[in-house]
């Protein structure tokens, strides 16, 4: 085991037994009443992450997980099946690619088990839809495999730059922050790559669909690797791209090849279970296309989004509705079912349970069609301003 793999293993040890203690200390009580209602139309979700979380590596963490949500009336997980150019089941094309079939760590601590296939089947029996989460989109760190096997497949900005600090805000909290490389979304190569960890996830488990995010696109000032130069020359008569990264035309023509590739991404997935959900969580509209050129408001419009979970993760309360009012999520709520992604805490930023049941009545006042929870942990699992039995309760209030 190197270096960095001994470092992860004794940091999501160290959580995970954090976790179970915390959590095992608080678990009488709640959990061991019945559901006072059946599951609600409502999208009451939470993700589950692998970044400063210890839910996926510990082998009882996913049932208790599983149970408490159940027993809260959550009706939605999102776990993490691709971060860090690791998938979170076995793989057979990542093991082509990049020699691994699976995270290194989580199949040691499951000994060998497909820890999807575990989820799935526990969550169908508890009436949870299952929508495995592709975090990482097209983000990868430079010590990946896949990143030093491919070193052609990756994006780069002007001047040498070939990465982006880009982390999760729980990464971020905890010190774990790496500039990251970014896989081209232009790259054929890549397409088929990524196209095919998708549709083997479609095929071969029992869930309800995928998720992308914020990261399935580019950074606007990528684009300068010599792939993606011949190719806009290819279409410009010979011209090179603008120097410019924010210039009009240029962010046009890359952000519509990444809308090509977000068609046929919709397409293959309901080629194989048409009843399956394509769901994005993506940052605001003006955010997202100006800085990493995903136009996810004519993703919208074009038919390629079955499911919106809008990331709005600020503790302003007039900052926060005015996320909800913006014209691109009015939008998008007159053709497919739009949630709100909430912050709930990270380890070193907890949110008190206060400001979160204000944020969850805000969205019920506007119709949306539900909520999701950023990310698990910090729901009660841990360091969090009140106990563990206390936010409990105020879920089943919020969720009864």
């Amino acid at each position: 085991m190197n270096q960095v793999a001994r470092r992860f293993f004794c940091y999501f040890l160290c959580l995970g037994l954090v976790i179970t203690i915390t959590v095992f200390s608080h678990s009488s009580g709640l959990l061991s009443s019945q559901k006072t209602s059946p599951l609600s139309t409502e999208i009451r979700g939470v993700w589950l992450t692998n970044v400063a979380s210890g839910v996926l590596f510990v082998p009882w963490g996913i049932n208790r997980a599983l149970n408490q949500l159940s027993a809260l009336n959550f009706n939605t997980i999102y776990p993490v099946v691709w971060n860090r150019g690791h998938t979170f089941y076995q793989s057979a094309v990542a093991k082509m690619t990049t020699g691994s079939d699976t995270q290194p760590l989580l199949k040691f601590m499951h000994g060998g088990q497909d820890v999807l296939t575990k989820i799935a089947k526990l969550a169908k029996n508890k009436d949870l839809r299952v929508i495995p989460w592709f975090e990482y989109g097209f983000m990868t760190p430079h010590y990946s495999e896949l990143a030093r096997r491919y070193p052609d497949w990756l994006t780069i900005g002007q001047q040498g730059i070939n990465s982006i600090q880009d982390s999760p805000p729980e990464e971020i909290d905890n010190g774990l922050v790496n500039k990251q490389a970014w896989l081209n979304p232009l790259h054929p190569q890549v397409q088929e790559f990524i196209q095919g960890l998708i549709v083997e996830v479609i095929k071969n488990y029992d869930v309800d669909g995928i998720q992308l995010d914020d990261h399935f696109g580019m950074p606007v000032q990528f684009g300068y690797d010599p792939f993606t130069i011949e190719l806009y020359q290819q279409e410009h008569q010979g011209k090179n791209p603008p120097n410019d990264p924010f210039n009009t035309e240029w962010m046009r023509w890359r952000a519509d090849k990444i809308t090509d590739f977000m068609a046929e991404i919709y397409q293959a997935v309901k080629a194989v279970k048409p009843k399956a959900k394509i769901s994005l969580s993506p940052n605001y509209q003006a955010f997202a296309y100006k800085y990493y050129l995903q136009d996810w408001e004519n993703w919208v419009k074009k038919g390629l989004v079955d499911e919106l979970i809008l990331q709005v993760y600020r503790s302003d309360k007039n900052s926060f509705i005015a996320q909800l009012e913006q014209p691109s999520v009015k939008l998008a709520q007159t053709l497919i079912p739009v949630g709100i992604g909430i912050l709930s805490g990270t380890m070193h930023n907890p949110v008190k349970i206060p400001q979160i049941k204000a944020q969850v009545q805000a969205v019920r006042d506007r119709n949306f069609d539900g909520i999701s929870f950023f990310y698990w942990e910090s729901l009660w699992g841990y360091i969090v301003p009140e106990s563990p039995q206390q936010r409990r309760k105020a879920f089943l209030d919020m969720f009864n």
